[in-house]
């Protein structure tokens, strides 16, 4: 069980009013200028996530010219919980530690008084006392990434789980249309050729009815296994899709849902082929799918146009912001892809692009039939 954060309208005021019981311990109320700077450091922390930089270096005079230093110390940490920027830490650091450690004033300082007042010891402690802001504040900034993480990686497995899912019950249902198509097809079309030879042939007038009967609902059954396996070949993707197939309309819904980063831009005729309207929903599904898979916090752009009767989808994504997830994949997206492409007479072209990221092209005949 995680343990509970503070929330920030009750943490800002706890940290705010430590910060002012160090100054009310550590400065004079005599020396004014110095109890300004230690004021303005503890009022300034409320500010510290939306401005960590900067709000750090406006605590770090008061390391210099007060012994509070817990105001620097908490901008410090909350820094270092924020930034990836190794250097800009280590320098923030450094300057604490010798703010800490040089005396003020300067001008009232010796040399003989520096060697025997401050010796290794302090400086080690000042360093030591610089360094555990920093390292507490990578350890949690490691510590909110490893849990953002693992959540990723748990919403990607269950993904990849609904896929194959849905990869056995399509390749069952593809079985189920060959078995139909081959089998039963064909025995019902021999039962509706020799009906229609007794038809013609036949003397008895009541056989000739019988006959009749007995080719038009044999060719209505077969009208009606056609439509069978066209739905058991054409579903597959949710376990009980026997309603019309997703068409462009659907688009707009497809890129927001997506759970990305996402522009849709289209400039169609609205007479559309469905098996084209249906192939450029799917590709746009599986590019947009490839895109959260393997390029997390990329943007994504779809434009899809027409220009001599050729349609054009393209689907292009920026460079990742994080690193892409390690996932098992069977790779048969943009092979599935290009298969139903080519049936239309079309193509899919997918590869990185020059400037960074990846870009997949559907290009389709806008008299493709299914």
């Amino acid at each position: 069980m995680r343990p509970r954060r503070l929330p920030s309208p009750l943490l800002d005021p706890v940290l705010v009013g430590v910060s002012l019981l160090d100054v009310w311990h550590n400065v004079g109320t005599d020396v004014r200028p110095a109890l300004t700077i230690a004021l303005l450091a503890a009022f300034s922390l409320p500010l510290r996530r939306r401005f960590p930089l900067s709000v750090f270096l406006l605590t770090l005079p008061t390391a210099v010219v007060t012994d509070a230093v817990l105001a620097t110390m908490i901008a410090l940490y909350t820094l270092a919980s924020l930034s990836r920027h190794r250097v800009v830490l280590a320098v923030c650091a450094t300057a604490f530690a010798l703010s800490d450690f040089t005396p003020w004033p300067w001008t009232t300082v010796e040399i003989a008084e520096l060697s025997d007042s401050y010796s290794l010891i302090h400086l080690s402690y000042t360093l030591a006392t610089a360094a555990a802001p920093v390292f507490l504040g990578q350890l949690v900034q490691a510590r909110r990434e490893l849990s953002l993480r693992l959540t990723e990686i748990s919403e990607a497995r269950e993904h990849e789980r609904l896929l194959t899912a849905q990869s056995v019950l399509a390749t069952e249902r593809a079985q189920l249309a060959r078995e139909m198509h081959d089998v039963v097809s064909h025995q019902v079309s021999l039962i509706a050729v020799q009906a229609g030879a007794l038809q013609v042939g036949s003397q008895d007038a009541h056989a000739r009815e019988t006959a009749a009967t007995i080719r038009r609902l044999s060719v209505q059954t077969l009208e009606e296994l056609r439509h069978m396996v066209g739905v058991l070949r054409a579903s597959g993707s949710r376990p009980t899709e026997l309603t019309p197939q997703p068409s462009l309309a659907d688009l707009a819904r497809l890129v927001e849902g997506s759970g990305i980063e996402a522009r849709l831009e289209t400039d169609l005729p609205a007479d559309l082929p469905v098996a084209v309207q249906r192939a450029v929903y799917r590709t746009v599904q599986e590019a947009l799918t490839n895109v959260r898979k393997h390029a997390p916090g990329a943007a994504a752009t779809v434009i899809i146009g027409h220009q001599d009767r050729t349609l054009r989808a393209t689907v292009t994504n920026a460079r990742p912001t994080r690193p892409a997830l390690s996932l098992p994949s069977a790779h048969h997206g943009l092979i599935g892809l290009r298969q139903r492409a080519e049936l239309l007479g079309g193509t899919v072209t997918s590869g990185p692009r020059k400037g960074g990221g990846y870009e997949l092209r559907l290009e389709l005949p806008i008299d493709a039939t299914s």
